[in-house]
């Protein structure tokens, strides 16, 4: 039997989304299958987009139409009250038979009395024996603590199972008031997140879908603009300037190129509030000298048929969605939850037990958190590349540590503004313009004379952005780095080689990848730094690796990988690794460890079962130790492309301070993890 909880609110616009996104973002590190369900719809025509939402960002195995029942509509032609329950339990019934945990979203207020559909959604509840988690939109503390007691009291008048309160959108002026006054009650704990301007305000696309517009350019994707003004732009250039404020949508008829060129010169002027997009209007078309200079606009550019006027009446009435591609208002949305609510208290009063295996959707989630318990302080030396600042944005968003970014201030903050990214929150430094760097390169001189550095050579090192970054965390000024979207890997790891160095009694600085399988996360070492160890190095790479495994929360089986399993080959190689597998057993006799073994051997348990019967590792291991950098490096490329692996590293173990290399050809999220793995090592 499933169990289950029922998300609803006393009035609409309360924010319920970002609640039972926060509750599913929890849930999906906990509950092998995990359901979601809404029992009515707004639309039969248009997708609803809470449910694109939760499939598209937790991958649930279930059809758009297994996880509603029917639309506003469809409810609205029941021929009884009493039919339409029976119509969501039929369906509700239906994918509960699939899953262990549902979630359950209630209605939109869809052309009902806000008192009508919170009944409706208490009746749906109890139909489907759901505990209830009621959203209140919160506002001065009277009038709060008035909400909290009257949505308790309609629960219980209807014999609701209460779950708990959580207040939202606060003004984040009184928020402190109102938990402080809401503590004083008796009853089911009371949750208080603060308002967010971010999460109200629609983005490009939100306006692009409620018009039906035609999109001429999305340069660099930026649709996740928010809109956070609207200006009709029907004056002057002069007074068009004076209504500008940062984030503003202009709609502006197709034959305005003076007001077009300004649009585009906002992004490049810090004196200019940069715009958000632009909203072409009427039957007018746009002449070529202004499609050439717009399609080097660095926002969005729609087109609607409609007058500008009709235009801009739709776009006042436009409601913001998240949708599951929008990073950054995902991270805003689960920052804000996972900052005021105790995402740990939930869990044990859900009684969700953790499950043994660690799947790639739990790893994410856990990393988040770890990051998260114990801020530490990171360093970005790359503040000229987009998907850096992208995911500064989205780190800071949901508070999962400290920045600092390397780059000129204005430079960073234009280039960031362009992108209509806010980085507000992090700290930029100039290594050329730093009075650190003096300090530094005078550091540096001392350590790398005797490899014949001058002291002039090293305050021109200083001024590289890897060095100055290594040296701040070398120094202990920050806690970690992370670098190499734009740079080599060489680039990024000589700097902490020869500065930061090895940790005392590890013989050599290695690394491994974190891949992330469909239904698993492996440990796969070293497949980025050492190309032929020796035993010893072999067998210093695997308890490094196991530490590493254990730091994320992987239990470490160590395989110590060949051609051949157990006695059953000779040879210089399988000898090599036999003899690191046993340094491994008499430095840590504490590690499961098998070696030399085969791959299929060690993950497949009707392989291990015929060849390593009695081995505590064999079909089950966890960390992969690859006999050399050869073998390694094409081993997870493989494995990345084929089985559709994430793979997360290189993350590079063995060092006195974490510093850690993306791929040039990173994606945001990569660097949104590798920055919260970086933040873990600092932690431990």
């Amino acid at each position: 039997m499933a169990r289950n909880l029922y998300i609803t609110a006393m009035e609409p616009q309360s924010g319920k989304s970002v609640i039972a996104m926060g509750v599913m973002e929890l849930l999906s590190t906990r509950v092998q299958r995990l359901g979601f369900f809404r029992p009515i719809v707004p639309s039969s025509t248009e997708a609803d987009p809470e449910i694109e939402l939760i499939r598209g960002r937790y991958q649930l195995a279930f059809s758009y139409e297994e996880m509603h029942a029917l639309s506003e509509a469809e409810a609205i032609a029941m021929p009884s009250y009493d039919e339409l329950r029976v119509r969501v339990v039929e369906a509700y019934k239906e994918l509960e038979q699939r899953c262990e945990f549902i979630v359950c979203e209630g209605t939109d207020f869809v052309g009902a009395a806000p008192a009508l559909d919170f009944g409706r959604n208490a009746d749906l509840a109890n139909e489907l024996g759901c505990p209830v988690l009621v959203v209140v939109k919160g506002g001065v503390p009277e009038e709060t603590i008035a909400s909290v007691k009257a949505a308790r009291s309609a629960l219980e008048y209807k014999r609701c199972s209460i779950f708990g309160v959580v207040v939202n959108r606060v003004p984040p002026e009184v928020t402190d008031v109102v938990r402080q006054r809401l503590a004083d009650l008796d009853g089911e704990p009371v949750y208080v997140l603060p308002e967010r301007p971010e999460l109200a305000y629609p983005t490009v696309a939100d306006v692009a879908a409620h018009l039906g517009a035609e999109i001429l350019f999305d340069p660099r994707e930026t649709l996740h603009r928010e809109v956070r003004d609207v200006c009709v732009a029907a004056m002057s250039v002069e007074h068009f300037l004076d209504e500008l404020v940062e984030g503003t949508l202009v709609i502006v008829p197709a034959d305005r190129p003076d007001i077009l060129v300004t649009s585009i010169a906002s992004t490049v002027s810090a004196a200019i509030p940069t715009v958000s997009g632009v909203v072409l209007t009427g039957e007018v078309a746009l002449g070529q000298t202004a499609a050439r200079l717009l399609q080097d606009a660095p926002f969005p550019i729609l087109n609607v048929p409609q007058p500008t006027y009709v235009a801009a009446t739709a776009v006042n009435s436009v409601r913001p969605h998240i949708r599951p591609e929008n990073e950054r208002l995902v991270a805003t949305a689960l920052g804000v939850f996972e900052s005021a609510v105790d995402t740990r208290e939930l869990e044990r009063r859900i009684a969700i037990e953790r499950p043994d295996r660690v799947t790639p959707i739990m790893f994410e989630y856990e990393l988040i958190e770890r990051a998260k318990s114990h801020h530490r302080h990171i360093v970005l030396p790359e503040g000229d590349d987009d998907r850096v600042l992208r995911a500064a944005e989205i780190l800071l968003r949901r508070g999962v540590v400290d920045l600092t970014i390397l780059g000129v201030p204005n430079e960073v903050r234009a280039r960031a503004a362009a992108l209509g990214v806010d980085v507000a929150g992090a700290v930029i430094v100039d290594p050329i313009t730093s009075p650190m760097r003096l300090d530094f390169a005078e550091q540096y001189f001392e350590l790398r004379k005797h490899k014949g550095a001058t002291e002039e050579g090293s305050l021109d090192t200083m001024a590289n952005p890897n060095y100055f970054g290594t040296m701040l965390v070398h120094t202990g000024a920050l806690d970690g780095m992370v670098s190499g979207a734009s740079h080599t890997t060489g680039e990024t790891i000589r700097p902490a080689f020869e500065i930061v160095k090895a940790r005392e009694g590890v013989l050599v600085v290695s690394s491994v990848f974190l891949m992330c399988l469909a239904d698993r996360v492996l440990v796969y070492g070293d497949c980025a730094v050492n190309p032929t160890p020796n035993p010893e190095q072999l067998a210093d790479i695997a308890i490094s690796s196991a530490e590493t495994a254990a730091t994320f929360g992987i239990d470490p089986r160590i395989a110590m990988l060949s051609y051949s399993t157990g006695t059953s080959g000779k040879g210089e190689n399988v000898d090599a690794v036999r003899e690191a597998t046993e340094i491994v057993r008499t430095r840590r006799p504490d590690l499961k460890i098998e070696g030399p073994i085969q791959y299929d051997a060690a993950v497949d348990a009707g392989v291990a079962e015929l060849k390593l019967p009695e081995s505590e590792v064999a079909g089950q291991a966890t960390v992969f130790i690859f006999p050399n950098l050869d073998t390694g490096n094409v081993a997870y490329k493989a494995v990345q492309r084929s089985a559709h692996a994430v793979a997360v590293g290189p993350v590079l173990q063995g060092l006195r301070r974490p510093v850690n290399d993306l791929s040039r050809g990173c994606l945001v999220p990569d660097i949104v993890n590798t920055v919260a793995i970086t933040a873990i090592q600092a932690q431990a």
